[in-house]
């Protein structure tokens, strides 16, 4: 291999990894061959700070009816705040369309404008939080949300974002959210089924939902969210079912309603992606008080290097909550214990 080519692949590797790679340092190597999610062929040394701390859309919104800000807005935002990057929630773009309905192809004028706003205010947009429902016995009903994650991977890949959270879904027996949170995020399933019938489904659905992943360049992740993720247990059996580097796990550190440290740690070792929950104000659906120095600690001794994004779920206006809660996180996951 002659110097040239082998500048080219240097500098495809990216980083510290480019410089190493020309003359033969162990970084390249390392970068070469992938680091896993379990944190293998990391480094123990990080001379970063810590983790860059983001903000949701879905922290100004919180799905009330008069904080439905744009994503352009949401973004100048979050920038005045002093966030680091920004996570879209889908649901809040003007081409949002629920699976089975026709679907409304997004505006690409409007998503390069927000592309530029984000660049020029020094905002990265790092991830894309969607929904989608596998956890069903109507293979039309799975394909519809086959066919809807995969046009939403399209979407993160145009925008130049590298993660998209997904779920399992849920069975849609709970009479409304409201109800599934009196049942502390328990639904029972649809008649004549268990939840051992439905992790083929998810399984299933999100392979097939993969190809177009890795074509992206967009690493999908698994959300303890309710359905089969409402357990560490369930994420993880999905995950290592599919055993694939473009699925991995987002971490939320408020849908364990009960012991949430010891579940999180079963997901920090594999975590691609963190979402940590504040509630000032009191929580518009429950309201947990969280040890963010023992969450923190959890993942740092995970090796955890990666995103925290604030989702903010409490009833205190968002202009005077979000700095708060950056606040927090930037003490917390912003430096080393």
């Amino acid at each position: 291999m002659d110097r040239r080519e082998l500048m080219t692949r240097a500098l495809a590797l990216g980083g510290l990894a480019a410089l190493d790679a020309i003359s033969g340092g162990p970084a390249a190597v390392n970068a070469a061959a992938g680091e896993n999610r379990s944190g293998e062929n990391r480094s123990d040394v990080d001379v970063r700070k810590g983790s860059p701390i983001g903000v949701s859309t879905y922290s100004f919104w919180r799905f009330q009816d008069d904080w439905k800000l744009s994503i352009p807005e949401c973004i100048s935002r979050s920038a005045d705040m002093g966030f680091d990057f920004v996570e879209i929630l889908e649901m809040q773009m003007e081409h949002y369309t629920p699976a089975g309905k026709p679907p409304v192809p997004p505006n690409h004028a409007a998503l390069a404008a927000i592309k530029r706003q984000a660049l020029v205010l020094g905002m990265p947009l790092c991830g894309l939080s969607t929904h989608q429902g596998f956890l069903s016995p109507d293979v039309n009903v799975r394909r519809q949300n086959i066919a809807k994650t995969i046009a939403s991977i399209e979407l993160a890949y145009t925008l130049g974002i590298p993660t998209m959270r997904v779920n399992t879904g849920r069975w849609g027996t709970s009479k409304s959210f409201d109800d599934l949170m009196k049942h502390r995020g328990i639904e029972p399933p649809l008649a004549g089924y268990t939840d051992a019938d439905g992790f083929p489904w998810v399984i299933e659905s999100l392979e097939k939902c993969l190809p177009t992943a890795e074509k992206c360049g967009v690493v999908l992740a698994l959300e303890n969210h309710w359905g089969l993720g409402r357990l560490p247990e369930g994420v993880l059996k999905i995950v290592d079912a599919i055993h694939s580097p473009w699925l991995g796990v987002l971490a939320d550190t408020g849908n364990f309603l009960e012991d949430p440290y010891d579940k999180l740690a079963k997901l920090a070792p594999r975590a691609t992606f963190v979402q940590a929950k504040t509630y000032y104000g009191g929580g518009i659906y429950y309201t947990l008080d969280l040890d963010y120095k023992r969450i923190a600690a959890i993942f740092r001794a995970a090796k955890y290097r990666g995103y925290i994004s604030l989702e903010f779920e409490g009833h205190e206006n968002p202009m005077t909550a979000l700095p708060k809660s950056l606040a927090l996180l930037r003490e917390t996951f912003g430096h080393a214990a």
